[in-house]
């Protein structure tokens, strides 16, 4: 009995073993597949000449399928209609191009799938294969190259359309709003470089656009161009650089609405420098009155009026330099809005910051003797306070200590809104830190232009933090800066306006320049950055 255990017990010892060793050893299923696909021939064959077939048929080695087909696969010239290209969501051995549209003669024509084309598995992609055909007798070969930038922002959009029109005696600038290119390639992805290809001879307009619509034509209102500022001449060797920018568009009023009582608003296009909006309605009070201000957020003029008019509806004339336009708003029985006060900073205060006061009814500063200003120890601190009609703001400024703590206080009819309503009291505290919670910048630049520049510190979220105006700047200093990553922007201020200004392709205007400094400025606590940049 004893050795019919010991016997068992061995066995299952030995059967033990074979399972844990069995665990062990279960296959992985090998390495893990990296290979794309590969091209293996095409019907008809790749750049065939005197092209007249109905379908094209792309073989590869393995199942594909099309990822992000609308934004990689790139026609050049495009097609209309569009070729059906088939499988988008399933896999097959093959792609499949059904023609649609009637070829132009003697054209070669460029099919660019970009990384659309993976493998089924993996989703590993082939990268920019081509398709290229003529329906000629030759496979043109010219090509241009070149960069694309941001005219204002330090990286460009992706996805960004070049496109080559060509200048013939029908030509007009026009075209760009109107007709599809004659070339087109794409910058794809993250990518700043295009190349376009298998090109004629000819004499051309070289155009960027991150065309929002994906329909190869200017949209103003959406989309963002750049331009070669001369026809280009091709054949060539030069190496083109592009600048993105969204047009400005003319000045025009839109629709106006009635929002409360005796508050219209009024939403706009454009620049906004405007100098009246009249009324025109008779017979209107000799006392009547108006104030105006811009929404901080939208393109929207709030027009407040006194005193109330009673009438189906208000005409008024919109003056804007050379603009000139009547506009009428239809009125409704709404209510007066109550004035509603904000004050901003909440809580902290930089000692670059202004208190700042604003308002949904344009304001008055009725009596400055009834805002107070007092530290921690109740001391009263000396202020200025400026109100700012257009943006309907009161910025108090005043000196700041470090590691203090503020309180303001706005006395009752310390403000008085246009329709006559004062404010409640008000009190708000503030407190700063101190210096050394904050860094400072010192920065030199050599070559500057004889002009003005705008040299501006911009966060991450592209936000100005701080910013200079001037002609004598070559050095200059951002004192008490939050401890965060900065970029510094330089803007050439030819027309010396005070701010940048975009471009415009019908008048042949380039955008103005900017120059971002290359290194990320890394701004720390109790730290000084000294930096100097050389202008080429």
């Amino acid at each position: 009995m004893k050795k019919i255990l010991k016997h068992s017990f061995y066995v299952f010892f030995i059967l033990l073993l074979f399972i844990q060793c069995a665990k062990r050893g279960t296959p992985t299923g090998g390495p893990e597949d990296e290979l794309p696909p590969t091209f293996i021939r095409a019907t008809p064959n790749n750049y065939s000449t005197n092209f007249n077939a109905e379908e094209i048929r792309i073989y590869f080695d393995e199942y594909v399928k099309l990822e992000n087909s609308q934004k990689q696969i790139i026609i050049s010239p495009p097609m209309d209609p569009a070729p059906t290209i088939t499988p988008l969501g399933t896999a097959s051995k093959y792609i499949r191009i059904q023609i649609n549209d009637t070829l132009a003669e003697n054209t070669t024509y460029v099919i660019n799938f970009g990384r659309s084309i993976v493998d089924n598995n993996a989703a590993n992609p082939l990268p920019f294969f081509k398709y290229i055909f003529s329906a000629g007798s030759a496979i043109d070969s010219l090509s241009v190259s070149g960069e694309i930038k941001d005219a204002f922002e330090r990286i460009p959009d992706s996805y960004v359309s070049v496109m080559l029109y060509e200048v013939d005696s029908t030509y007009t600038d026009s075209i760009i709003y109107n007709e599809v290119p004659r070339y087109i390639t794409n910058t794809l992805d993250s990518a700043t470089t295009f190349q376009l290809t298998n090109l004629k001879a000819g004499t051309y307009q070289l155009i960027a656009l991150k065309d929002k619509n994906n329909n190869y034509k200017y949209e103003p209102t959406i989309d963002k161009i750049g331009y070669a500022s001369e026809p280009i001449e091709i054949p060539t060797e030069n190496i083109f650089s592009l600048e993105l920018y969204p047009e400005t568009p003319e000045f025009e009023i839109t629709k106006p609405a009635h929002l409360a009582a005796q508050h219209l608003i009024f939403g706009y296009k454009g620049e906004i420098d405007l100098k009246r909006i009249e009324i025109l309605q008779t017979p209107v009070q000799k006392n009547f009155e108006y104030r105006i201000f811009q929404d901080q957020k939208t393109d929207t003029l709030h027009y407040f009026y006194k005193p109330k008019i009673t009438a189906d509806s208000l005409n008024f004339e919109i003056i804007h330099h050379n603009y000139a336009e009547e506009v009428s708003v239809k009125l409704k029985e709404l209510e007066k809005d109550s004035l509603l006060l904000d004050i901003l900073p909440k809580n902290e205060i930089g000692f670059n910051d202004s208190l700042i006061i604003s308002g949904n009814i344009p304001l008055e500063i009725q009596d400055e003797k009834l805002f107070n200003l007092y530290d921690k120890d109740s001391l009263p601190v000396a202020f200025t306070a400026e109100m700012l009609e257009y943006q309907n703001k009161i910025f108090i400024d005043f000196e700041k200590s470090e590691n203090q703590v503020y309180r303001f206080e706005a006395l009752p009819g310390a403000i008085t809104d246009f329709f006559g309503s004062k404010n409640d009291s008000i009190s708000h505290g503030l407190k700063t830190k101190e210096y050394s919670d904050y860094g400072n910048l010192f920065f030199s630049v050599q070559n500057l232009p004889k002009h003005q520049v705008i040299l501006q510190l911009v966060n991450s979220k592209k936000e100005v933090v701080m910013q200079k105006i001037g002609k004598t700047l070559n050095s200059f200093e951002f004192l008490n800066i939050k401890p965060a990553k900065y970029f510094l922007r330089i803007i050439f201020d030819t027309n010396e306006n005070g701010q940048w200004d975009a471009g415009n392709f019908l008048k042949k205007i380039q955008p103005e320049k900017v120059i971002y400094f290359p290194n990320e400025l890394d701004i720390r606590a109790n730290w000084d950055v000294s930096e100097t940049f050389i202008l080429e």
